[in-house]
């Protein structure tokens, strides 16, 4: 069953997806050489805190921590410890979340540790997030769910092959096995979200005004294919290509997406691409 929300609950999914906003603010400038992922760890507690927000990652299913750090071949569920130390030239995935009065927000993005970063790595990150920019877009009144794995898949299909260097194959791999999902009183709730069209999954449910999902595109330099780790969360590429995560909540509205983990409810980027997004609920 596909939950829709009211505008009312569309606005407590805004001030999650604020809080969420600020978690990613407050560890972007933390993520430099020298810090560990746990610091990081830290800096989202004290934005949550702040907040008066709840996490929906700690305890999730038993993960240890507040939000999820991936480095450089971790593609997704990175646990933050004091070990993992970042060095110039190192890219982080940071995938955080906030419970406020029961609704959920959920976003990640890929940050760039330090200076000199090879010329694939900028361009596997810029990919991956015009990706998700593609599937915000295609969140229109009347698409199907499949419009949206479209979208992001061949935005990524059409991107010339990265040049190859240290940490590339020389291709780009959609991860196979993790996606996108519906939000709202859960953090994860149907529909699964492909970020490529699968004729075994078929058209999925029309969007409709109230429908909410986590567009999460995941891509690597090489494969589509992962493993997990030991510790049972960490997922890292198979091959040891680096990978880039970028994610945001967003809304179906009458008016155009509602980007609900974007200061800005991600006006900015989709008027770039033709795109109205809806109206602050908050003002």
């Amino acid at each position: 069953m596909v939950q829709i929300k009211t505008p009312e609950q569309i606005a407590k999914m805004r001030e999650a997806g604020l809080v969420v906003a600020a978690i990613h603010a407050a560890t972007r400038e933390a993520a430099v050489p020298g810090s560990t992922t746990r610091d990081l760890d830290e800096v989202a507690r004290k934005v949550i805190a702040e907040h008066g927000a709840k996490s929906n990652f700690l305890g999730y299913g038993g993960f240890p921590a507040t939000i999820c750090t991936s480095k450089n071949e971790v593609v997704v569920h990175g646990i933050p410890s004091d070990e993992v130390v970042l060095a110039d030239g190192d890219i982080i995935s940071i995938d955080a979340g906030a419970i406020v009065d029961g609704w959920h927000g959920d976003a990640a993005y890929t940050a760039f540790v330090g200076s000199g970063h090879a010329p694939e790595l900028v361009e596997l990150s810029r990919v991956t997030e015009e990706s998700m920019w593609a599937g915000v877009a295609a969140m229109k009144t009347g698409n199907r769910l499949v419009d949206v794995s479209k979208a992001i898949e061949s935005y990524i299909r059409r991107q010339p092959r990265p040049s190859t260097g240290e940490h590339s194959l020389g291709k780009f791999g959609i991860i196979e096995d993790y996606g996108g999902h519906g939000i709202g009183t859960e953090m994860h709730m149907d529909p699964h979200l492909l970020n490529y069209v699968s004729r075994k999954r078929g058209k999925g449910p029309k969007l409709v005004p109230g429908l909410c999902l986590a567009i999460e595109p995941m891509v690597s330099l090489g494969t589509p294919r992962t493993e997990v780790l030991a510790d049972d969360w960490t997922v890292v590429t198979t091959d040891g290509t680096w990978s880039s995560h970028w994610e945001h909540s967003v809304a179906v509205t009458e008016e155009g997406p509602l980007v609900l983990t974007a200061p800005d409810c991600g006006r900015a980027k989709l008027a770039e691409l033709g795109v109205v997004a809806a109206p602050d609920p908050l003002g």
